[in-house]
């Protein structure tokens, strides 16, 4: 049986590359919020934005990070509530990821008739940081890399570079990424996670008390 994963790689890396060279299914796909704000719908938009991709290179990013730490999560819903429950809570949390983190990024940019916005970030952002919560410590030698630090660092704290990047960034507004949809789509990943699993919560804190405590 294909992985869940899998099929929504493929899915989104089809779509990306067919609208690649259909202007008609990219502009009527893409989020638009100027023109969702004065067409009195279209809030399809918020989904179907996050199977479109600009390039290669956004579209391989989201996929990698998106298939490294999706299993983590999809397995941990699968152990609490079985297959057929756990892949519709993974879906909300994955597609319900791409949906909220656009919300705001519609109110800030309904009056803009420049502005447009697609890619999964949002609900990458949502699956990893659902990851992190569930592991937020990883073995030693092992973690997340970020260019172009040469050494893996610890999930939670990634976790809160990662948050406190995308909010200040956001609010600079500096350049063409949509940082609004990484920030608030953590949020959901993480406050959906812990409605799904509770005892999330107590186990990250714990794991990280005594982490912080064989440093010391």
């Amino acid at each position: 049986m294909l992985s869940p994963v899998l099929i929504l790689i493929g899915l989104t890396v089809a779509i990306s590359i067919y609208a690649w060279s259909k202007d008609e299914l990219m502009n009527s796909w893409i989020m638009d919020p100027y023109r969702m704000a004065r067409s009195g719908g279209q809030w399809y938009r918020l989904l179907t934005s996050g199977f479109l991709h600009a390039d290669w290179a956004h579209l391989l990013f989201n996929m990698f990070a998106f298939y490294s730490f999706a299993p983590v999560v999809l397995g941990s819903l699968y152990g609490g509530y079985g297959q057929g429950v756990g892949l519709g809570l993974f879906l909300v949390l994955y597609l319900g990821g791409i949906i909220l983190s656009d919300l705001p990024t519609y109110f800030r940019h309904r009056h803009d008739p420049g502005y447009r916005s697609l890619g999964a970030s949002g609900g990458v952002s949502s699956v990893l940081f659902a990851s992190i919560l569930l592991m937020p410590v990883a073995p030693a030698g092992q973690g997340i890399i970020i260019f172009p630090i040469p050494v893996p660092i610890q999930p939670f704290l990634f976790g809160f570079l990662y948050l406190a990047y995308s909010y200040y960034m956001a609010r600079r507004r500096a350049d063409n990424v949509n940082h609004d949809a990484h920030f608030y789509g953590a949020l959901f990943g993480v406050v959906l996670l812990l409605a799904f699993i509770p005892a999330a919560g107590p186990s990250f804190l714990q794991q990280i008390s005594l982490f912080i405590q064989s440093k010391f």
